[in-house]
């Protein structure tokens, strides 16, 4: 598991190939990765938006953005935390996301972004 801390919003990662959707004659690779947004800090906050690039092995580099975590736009009290679970497809055996979660501080109506750690995919055979 990876994890990032960013102004008392704590994220961790991780993934897993998913083998039985994946097709390698194909050049189709797919990953889910498990999410927890935890609130480490002292004021209530709400996920706004989320912001990915996903990048291949073999170069190719894709940018997503969009409201919330799967649809969801949670509100997380102080010790409060929310997980959930997403999915990507590659077209090599192996690559990376890196991102940030737009938050809003509700106190104040202060936004920020926060880093979600970059994590790598990577089919088990190319471990060994």
């Amino acid at each position: 598991m990876i994890t990032a801390v960013t102004e008392g919003v704590k994220v961790s990662v991780k993934t897993e190939y998913q083998h039985d959707y994946s097709s390698p004659m194909q050049a189709h690779y797919v990953f889910t990765y498990r999410i927890a947004i935890e609130n480490v800090g002292e004021h209530t906050i709400q996920i706004l938006r989320r912001h990915w690039f996903i990048h291949d092995a073999n170069g190719l580099v894709r940018e997503t953005e969009g409201e919330g975590v799967v649809g969801l736009q949670p509100v997380l009290e102080p010790g409060e935390r929310h997980e959930y679970v997403s999915g990507c497809n590659l077209h090599a055996s192996m690559g990376k996301m890196v991102g940030t979660y737009l938050v809003e501080r509700l106190i104040d109506g202060k936004q920020f972004r926060i880093q979600v750690p970059e994590f790598t995919m990577v089919v088990p055979f190319q471990l060994n």
